[in-house]
């Protein structure tokens, strides 16, 4: 696309990928600057341009306390961050339509950008799809409710900005991404971490209903059972806990009115954004989510997981889910000396309890578990720090995979399409250090990123890249993430307690041993249904 391409707002003109058959357009503005009056306000359209707006830098970043999400990317902070990205292959519109993937960043709702180095979308626009990335609004700015927003905003609702951003993204790809060689029709949201947080509640929205037709979960989808969904990046509040909480933000910042809130220089509005926790959450250990989520507000989010999924309330779209090998608190056997050594703990909002020592695995197992903690205990056995690690370990995998294939069988009751679920066991590349297959080592290989930082990748990390990038470009493609020379990948059943290997291997494996399966099914039948 070597011309401007025309959008609502005015034309766009976008510069040559490395590879020069595809296009990259940056910083598109899809809202109006949410500043001032506009701050907390559901997104307005964005302000139209004359001329050609030359779409060759990457948006603001939105308000955040920087994290390692920001790692690489050199970018002004700012809230006018409404800005979205374009990778097409597309010579002009006149083509046959390519599929669309938008994908969602994650960073616990506190962190993050469309802008990242791993989400350049090249290596997937030489596979036919036209990729998107994009800014939401974050934190405070994304996920404040109080009594007052409730009351002005016509549907005595607050608190879901971040996710109406989400939404917006999506309404402008339906009206314009024809022009970029897309297809409207043929739309795959995806995300990682409180990404694909966002991905399952856009998937239970009334407001994101056609808007997109197939889902990608990367770290993750669970059964509404799950202690676990309480403090991830899948977490939500009722919206009476949100605007209590919110009014006491207000407070603590001097500001106990809206207009004085909507005063402050942003700045001030992210201090302490970093360890903001909800302790009012129980999640069966120490750790917490974000005080800055979600809210099941009766409008953007009618229900929380187990209401929708009864009632076949969700958007009956594709679904492909998973986790990976070493995160939710399960880490590398050679890491377990460096991870006692730094005493690590849950402090940090949406992170899992690791429990490397044979005391720690043991208490931690009677609190969660309660009258089932010597069952448990029987079944993931262990007499010293190294086993306790290794039970712990084996127990974060076996929860993730079962709470998955359970969150699959509640999903597939009110929806038609079929669900692909997966376990992804690759170790980081060299030079990654002991990461091991850990929460988003996924990435880099799905967006096929062999060029640039990858360029020490092995052959072995290549070919794996090669066949993720397949299976998530099928998928964005046809809703089957199967095609030619890609390993088979059976869609879920209920009859088979199995989840697809991704990584180290490529096939069927079973969730957990019968015993183990059997636990977490009656223990995930004791707990509160969210």
């Amino acid at each position: 696309m070597r011309h401007p391409v025309k959008t609502e707002a005015g034309l766009v003109a976008g510069i040559p990928g490395r590879d020069r058959s595809t296009t990259v357009f940056r910083g598109i503005p899809y809202a109006a600057p949410p500043i001032g009056d506009l701050r907390w306000r559901p997104p307005r359209p964005p302000v139209p341009w004359t001329g050609v707006h030359q779409a060759i830098r990457f948006g603001p970043v939105c308000p955040q306390v920087p994290g390692s999400e920001l790692n690489g990317v050199d970018l002004p902070m700012s809230e006018d961050c409404l800005r979205l990205n374009i990778w097409t292959g597309a010579a002009s519109r006149d083509e046959p339509p390519r599929p669309v993937l938008v994908w969602i960043h994650g960073g616990g709702f506190r962190v993050g950008t469309g802008a990242g180095p791993r989400y350049d979308g090249e290596a997937l626009a030489r596979k036919g799809v036209v990729v998107v990335t994009f800014n939401y609004r974050l934190g405070a700015f994304g996920f404040l409710a109080t009594p007052e927003l409730s009351a002005e905003s016509g549907h005595h609702a607050s608190g879901n900005y971040g996710l109406l951003d989400q939404i917006a993204v999506l309404e402008w790809v339906r009206r314009n991404i024809a022009d970029f060689g897309g297809d409207p029709d043929r739309v795959t949201i995806a995300g990682q971490s409180a990404g694909a947080g966002s991905v399952n509640f856009l998937s239970m929205s009334p407001l994101a209903k056609g808007l997109f037709h197939r889902a990608v979960a990367q770290s993750h989808a669970r059964h509404s059972r799950d202690p676990e969904l309480r403090y991830l990046g899948t977490s939500y509040r009722t919206l009476s806990d949100a605007e209590a909480a919110g009014a006491r933000y207000a407070a603590e910042r001097g500001a106990p009115t809206l207009r004085q809130l909507r005063s402050l220089p942003w700045q001030r509005l992210v201090e302490g954004d970093a360890s903001a926790v909800d302790g009012a959450v129980e999640t069966g250990g120490p750790a917490k989510p974000p005080l800055f989520r979600p809210v099941v507000d009766g409008r953007v989010l009618p229900a929380g997981y187990a209401e929708t999924y009864a009632a076949g309330l969700q958007n009956d779209v594709g679904y492909l889910a998973g986790n990976n090998l070493h995160e939710g608190g399960a880490v590398p056997a050679n890491a377990f000396v460096e991870y006692r050594a730094l005493g690590r703990k849950s402090w940090r909002p949406g992170a899992p309890p690791v429990h490397l020592t044979l005391r720690d695995f043991v208490d931690a197992s009677r609190v969660k578990f309660g009258a089932m903690a010597d069952e448990f205990l029987r079944l993931y056995p262990a007499g010293t720090d190294d086993e306790a690690a290794h039970a712990h370990c084996a127990a974060v995998r076996d929860n993730a995979r079962i709470s998955t294939w359970l969150w699959a069988k509640d999903w597939s009751a009110g929806a038609g399409q079929p669900v692909y679920t997966y376990s992804w066991t690759y170790p980081a590349p060299a030079g990654a250090g002991a990461r091991g297959a850990s929460h988003g080592s996924e990435i880099d290989f799905v967006w096929g990123g062999t060029d640039g930082p990858h360029a020490e990748w092995t052959g072995e990390d290549r070919r794996i890249a090669r066949t993720m990038s397949g299976y998530w470009a099928n998928f964005a493609a046809t809703g089957n993430p199967n095609g030619p020379e890609l390993p088979h990948w059976p869609a879920w059943s209920p009859d088979t307690p199995a989840v697809m290997e991704v990584g180290a291997g490529f096939g069927p494996i079973p969730l957990a041993d019968p015993p183990r399966f059997d636990f977490w099914k009656r223990f995930f039948l004791t707990q509160q249904a969210w």
